[in-house]
């Protein structure tokens, strides 16, 4: 049984998937034919079996549903509570679409620390749990100062899964962005060699990050740095080794879109392989924001605007904001091409880039590890 399908609005999934991702409702298998002696071919029988068969599902569905309310209500509203008996929940800091993440105590050390719990109805997917255990072996082989690494992985007793990181202090570079505006360039490169930096790291461990936003970069006060931040890769969440095999692949078929599609890569809308070169284009697009406070590529749709980057047809940055540098121009141009192989090879070749932006070259050098 290759499909599965959701009963209350028909969507269909490959399997291992279990959940719909549009409502939570239990799939059920969508080529459901149960025949008996003397009744196979009378199309009436088949239909009664296969309503039995999702009359069974539903209830199943009815059960592992309440279970998934009772236990998302509970995760929803951990603040005061004590997780796992490690961790003393002091506040909540957001919540997406597949986790929700607090700040905490570690009891006995006292070490302030950032908890991401997976959504109940995800922690009951096997595919989805594979994905986080995943995550948390990949993320814990990162060390760099512009990363930011795993330290556990927990379960509780009734099978939460949680990822468990250092707190940083600090704001993610969305609400930077929000609350004070586009970045001059003086600002903006020393941060965008620093992410390169942090994401070449992973790059040389074969682990390309795949999701890479302004949400997903943290900007942490450091009083030894110019522009007074260090940039902090976050959520390596879809990370992906570029040596994976095809167990890692079956694991994009969970009814989950894997990466934020206003920053996906050509390749990666069109569901190819990727490299390190994937990364290089969302941070073009991430650059062009940073500087401008628009996205590169428009549309009345998002079908519209994935359309646009398959075309390669983006907006020239100096149309968006006349006043930046021609070479900065040049650099995003370049990272936004179609093909991978035009765009820079490497994120030490597109810190370069940034680098050679600025006339002398020496905040690029300040920032190099």
């Amino acid at each position: 049984m290759s499909e599965r399908r959701c009963p209350r609005c028909q969507s269909v999934y490959a399997a291992p998937a279990r959940f719909c991702v549009k409502d939570g409702s239990l799939l059920v298998e969508g080529d459901v034919v149960t025949s008996t002696a003397g009744s196979a071919g009378q199309p009436g029988s088949r239909s009664r079996a296969r309503d039995s068969a999702e009359g069974v599902a539903s209830l199943e569905w009815e059960a592992e549903r309440a279970l998934q309310d009772k236990l998302t209500a509970r995760v929803a509203s951990l603040t005061g509570q004590v997780l796992d008996q490690r961790y003393q929940i002091a506040r909540k800091l957001g919540e997406g679409g597949m986790s929700y993440v607090y700040q905490a105590l570690e009891i006995g050390t006292e070490r302030p620390v950032a908890v991401k719990i997976l959504i109940p109805k995800l922690s009951r997917d096997p595919a989805s749990v594979e994905r986080l255990r995943r995550e948390a072996t990949i993320a814990t082989r990162l060390n760099h100062p512009n990363v930011c690494p795993i330290l556990r992985l927990g379960e509780t007793p009734d099978r939460l899964l949680y990822l468990v990181m250092p707190y940083l202090e600090g704001e993610p570079l969305s609400e930077h962005e929000t609350r004070r505006g586009v970045f001059p360039v003086a600002e903006g490169i020393p941060l965008l060699v620093q992410v390169c930096h942090g994401l070449g790291h992973a790059h040389d461990l074969h682990i390309i990050h795949r999701d890479l936003k302004p949400e997903n970069v943290m900007l942490v006060p450091d009083p030894d740095t110019p522009t007074g931040f260090r940039a902090v890769v976050m959520d390596f969440g879809l990370a992906k080794e570029r040596r994976a095999g095809p167990d890692v692949v079956k694991l994009t078929a969970t009814g989950i879109v894997l990466g934020t599609p206003e920053f996906m890569s050509p390749e990666q809308i069109r569901g190819k392989p990727l490299d390190g070169r994937s990364d290089v284009y969302a941070l073009a697009i991430l650059a062009f924001e940073l500087f401008t406070g628009q996205l590169p590529f428009t549309g009345k749709s998002a079908q519209e605007t994935m359309i646009a980057r398959l075309r390669g047809a983006p907006l020239r940055l100096r149309d968006a904001r006349p006043d930046l540098p021609a070479k900065l121009e040049a650099v995003i141009t370049k990272a936004l091409a179609v093909n991978p192989a035009e765009r820079y090879g490497s994120m030490t070749e597109m810190a370069h880039a940034f680098d050679s932006v600025m006339s002398t070259g020496v905040l690029g050098r300040l920032f190099r590890r």
